[in-house]
């Protein structure tokens, strides 16, 4: 089977035939799930991004762990299969594609683990990797009354896909990102060997895995920690006119002890105009009320900034809810006659951006490319950010939201493979477009490089978030001092550069010095 497969990769003549022997090496593999031939039409082929499209030799959906370790143990013995897990598939530059490679459908583990677990009072989910949180949260909240504590903002997205990349959103200031609310892993190394791996087993795999790029292992479980789940969430926006009172009020929000400030911190930039997708009309949450711009002073630049928050509540609390949130705006600077809210389900808050999905959907903008830019600005830096590239660069928006919000650099734990800006506040931007085929794609793509070649050449301290690189320089500049600990993870437990081919970080290379090094 070994030879055959060698020969499929260097023979083009046998892409006729792989239909035929797909059957045979599922039987010779002993999958207990299923193999298909990959396609340029398959859905392994592409990503939410719409920028990239190669074809894998085979899509492997796994049954679980088993399954998994045996495809790896194959491109093993291999001399250069690679093998990439594909979640829901929303990375954005081909991270999750094998070119001529095997790609791992994760999805069809999701049902594997859902296990609720008490352990010396504290509470927590067994998940499976392939596992959605849209999922995790409608059957926690609904079977136990427990949540997760963490989120993204979007959450049809695959547990152990978040997990190799951090996981952000408006709770992260308070509890970190998800890789910081998960105390244990079941991983499937670039070895082919199925290890448990927690703070205190395994740890450096643990650690390496989490915010990993993929590139150490494919989590297979992971275990959550949970919190009691609220019934519902005030949700509420409030608008600046200057940068320097949105970050003021923002970073006060965030450095309140808990119980002392709202329970969710975002905000966002949007364009001081009638726009309907980049000006005025996206601030509103009630679709009943309009935007007054006429409460915006006449001196306010070409962009305008929101601050997003919510405030969590017990149905039995709803009387002392009005109280609590008054207190807290009282103490905030927005621009008075500019607030919007409305009371939600927890469950409704945290799916609000599925909801908008269905939306874009409708209008056929969400099947389109997605040349989405994703960054950390430390705060020493964010002022010269704003003013170069939300004021004049992208100063009539991006056709979608450009999110921007401070986090604590205290709430993530320095041992994972995550790479931050110096300083205990830095910003999370979010340059989340929406672009029709044809010029624009470029244009988007052309302005994201744009951005990151100033935030270089400006000397600002920055990491891109879901990191996209083409050469080993950047690479080494992005991981900064911690990429010989990286380099040591990959030659520890992928030896063979099998892992996260589309990462583009390491080669499947035998003169590769990271693999020369393990032999």
């Amino acid at each position: 089977m070994i030879a055959y497969l060698g020969r499929i990769v260097h023979d083009n003549d046998a892409e006729s035939k792989l239909d035929d022997d797909v059957s045979s090496i599922s039987k010779s593999l002993d999958l207990q799930g299923s193999i298909e031939n990959g396609d340029v039409s398959s859905l392994a082929s592409k990503d939410f991004g719409g920028l990239y499209s190669v074809k894998p030799l085979f899509l492997i959906k796994p049954s679980g762990a088993e399954d998994i370790s045996r495809v790896v143990k194959l491109a093993s013995r291999t001399s250069n299969l690679t093998v990439a897990a594909r979640g829901n598939g929303h990375s954005i530059n081909g991270q999750a594609m094998a070119e001529g490679g095997l790609v791992i459908d994760m999805c069809s583990t999701e049902k594997n683990h859902f296990e609720f677990l008490p352990i010396n009072g504290s509470h927590y989910i067994d998940v499976s990797g392939g596992a959605l949180w849209e999922d995790v949260l409608t059957r926690c909240v609904s079977r136990y009354g427990y949540a997760p504590r963490s989120w993204t903002d979007y959450l049809s997205l695959t547990v152990g896909g978040t997990l190799s990349n951090a996981g952000v959103s408006g709770q992260a200031f308070r509890y970190g990102p998800q890789t910081s609310n998960v105390t244990e892993l079941e991983v499937v190394t670039g070895k082919g060997e199925i290890t448990v791996c927690s703070e205190t087993l395994n740890s450096e795999l643990f650690f390496g895995v989490l915010g990993g790029l993929g590139q150490f292992g494919i989590i297979t479980r992971a275990r959550i920690k949970l919190q009691q789940a609220p019934d519902m969430v005030r949700w509420i926006r409030v608008v600046y006119s200057e940068f320097e009172e949105f970050t003021r009020d923002a970073e006060f929000l965030v450095t309140q002890k808990e119980g002392e400030s709202f329970d969710y911190v975002e905000g966002f930039v949007f364009c001081n105009n009638d726009d309907p997708f980049n000006g005025w009309p996206s601030v509103p949450l009630d679709p009943g009320h309009e935007f007054n711009p006429t409460h915006i002073s006449q001196t306010a630049g070409s962009v305008l900034y929101c601050l997003e928050v919510a405030f969590h509540y017990r149905n039995s609390d709803h009387s002392t809810v009005d109280t609590a949130v008054n207190g807290l705006l009282g103490r905030l600077r927005f621009v008075e006659g500019l607030k919007s809210q409305v009371d939600v389900s927890y469950t409704k808050f945290l799916l609000r951006v599925n909801r908008a999905e269905e939306q874009v959907k409708a209008n056929g903008t969400w099947d389109g490319p997605h040349p989405w830019l994703n960054l950390f600005v430390s705060k020493s830096d964010v002022f010269n950010f704003d003013r170069t590239v939300f004021k004049t660069m992208l100063k009539d928006g991006v056709g979608g939201p450009m999110l921007i919000y401070p986090l604590l650099r205290s709430k993530w734990d320095d041992r994972t493979s995550v790479v931050l800006p110096e300083g205990e506040i830095f910003y999370i931007v979010a340059l989340l477009r929406f672009v029709p085929n044809g010029p624009s794609v470029e244009k988007s793509v052309a302005q994201n490089r744009e951005i990151v070649n100033w935030c270089i050449k400006a000397g600002l301290d920055f990491k891109l978030y879901l990191p996209h690189y083409q050469s080993k320089e950047d690479w080494e500049r992005h991981f900064g001092n911690r990429w010989s600990r990286f380099v040591e993870r990959k030659a520890s437990f992928d030896p063979m550069a099998i892992l996260a081919p589309g990462q583009n970080i390491f080669r499947r290379d035998p003169s590769n010095i990271i693999i020369s090094r393990e032999f």
